[in-house]
């Protein structure tokens, strides 16, 4: 029997890989409190929390954190029109420093001495939540199985996490016909590892099939606590049907632009440790809402504005996907980002069809749209010969 070391907060799922890890931080001595964080995956928590319990946990929180996740982390994104390597949404980049907060709350309500999570030794989920760990509680010591050789000499791959669950009877449903790695928020979904490691390799088995159209409306107006704007309402032009809370409107576009196959995307980037990886993603909402606040940030902000904005929205999402979302940097970012949309207010109408967000047209109050001024018909306030001079300036060089 292992002498006893403390207490760990485990960052759990359910899945195969934390509940090996629950079993195996019991086996070292130490007492075990799982955390799960509800930040919108479908999972039934009652049976998660039942089956940590019958692995030998010593007690399970089951946090809700999908309102947080939208209006604290997602919204933000929405604001910087974040987008890693001009591509990846960050569903699981932005959904990591949330659950690290709750993870150390709970070890600092316990007093325990360690935190624990499942992610591998090559991936980006170990930065982010270390750093998060260590940002919000300076004190706490990390254990992360997947880099310690006794454990990742035990089980080089999941064929021998099946094998060691099996021993000891966990549940488990991956099984080596569905061997990949699936991760799921409210912002999206992500398939990696496994067979899509190959980069060739086509699995549908992964993917719905999208079906057809719909058109919706959208409207962004002013969030609270001086952070900017933010999604306000959506209105389903078919039907009427309006949403205005954050998590409901959220969970509303998902439901509709996931049927309709919006934002799928199958990619290879490259990991803040140094290797490129292949991921497929899917994040319905997140893409209609990204897009809508293109349209309305273009319509509403100044030309010189939105160039300094897009710059920074590229450091925003290079330190949000690296882990950095807790650091100084990220937070003075956010609030220079927040500043930004104080005009962005107005009305987006959109439609979705095929996989595609199609916008149709906008309205706002803040525009700098001036249609006299652009018509080809009316001179309005603008002297064409005024032109000759600038065009003369600028072909000196």
């Amino acid at each position: 029997m292992a002498q006893p070391k403390g207490t760990v907060v485990l960052a759990y799922s359910g899945g195969l890989d934390t509940s090996c890890i629950l079993v195996w931080l019991k086996e070292q001595g130490y007492d075990v409190i799982a955390y799960l964080a509800n930040i919108g995956q479908k999972e039934d928590f009652e049976a998660a929390r039942k089956k940590a319990l019958a692995l030998g946990a010593k007690k399970v929180y089951v946090e809700e954190l999908s309102r947080q996740f939208v209006e604290e982390f997602v919204w933000a994104a929405v604001q910087a029109n974040a987008l890693y390597e001009e591509r990846y949404l960050l569903g699981t980049a932005l959904a990591r420093p949330c659950i690290a907060r709750g993870l150390v709350g709970v070890a600092q309500r316990e007093g325990a001495q360690h935190v624990a999570h499942g992610a591998t030794g090559k991936g980006n989920d170990q930065v982010r939540f270390e750093l998060s760990c260590y940002a919000l509680y300076p004190q706490i010591k990390v254990i992360a199985p997947w880099r310690l050789p006794e454990f990742y000499q035990r089980f080089p791959g999941r064929r021998e996490l099946m094998d060691y669950a099996k021993e000891h009877g966990i549940p488990v449903s991956v099984t080596p016909q569905t061997p990949w790695s699936m991760d799921e928020n409210l912002m999206h979904i992500s398939y990696e590892a496994g067979i899509l490691e190959n980069p060739k390799v086509i699995d549908q088995r992964c993917l719905p099939p999208p079906v057809c159209s719909l058109i919706g409306n959208f409207t962004a107006g002013c969030g609270g606590g001086g952070g900017g704007r933010v999604p306000v309402k959506v209105t389903n032009a078919k039907d009427g049907a309006t949403r205005s809370s954050a998590l409901e409107l959220f969970i509303y576009l998902n439901e509709i632009a996931g049927k309709h196959g919006v934002g799928r995307i199958d990619i290879v980037e490259n990991r803040f440790v140094g290797m490129k990886s292949r991921g497929i993603y899917e994040t319905p909402a997140g893409t209609i809402l990204h897009q809508a606040h293109l349209d309305i940030e273009a319509f509403t902000m100044d030309r010189e504005v939105r160039r300094i904005k897009q710059g920074l929205a590229v450091k925003f999402s290079e330190l949000v996907y690296n882990g950095f979302w807790h650091s100084p940097e990220c937070e003075f970012l956010r609030h220079c980002i927040g500043y930004s949309q104080e005009a962005v207010v107005g009305t987006v109408r959109l439609s979705v069809f095929k996989g595609q967000v199609y916008i149709l047209g906008r309205e706002s109050p803040r525009s700098l749209y001036n249609e006299e001024l652009v018509s080809m018909n009316v001179q309005g306030d603008y002297e064409p010969a005024d032109a000759t001079g600038f065009i003369n300036i600028n072909s000196l060089r």
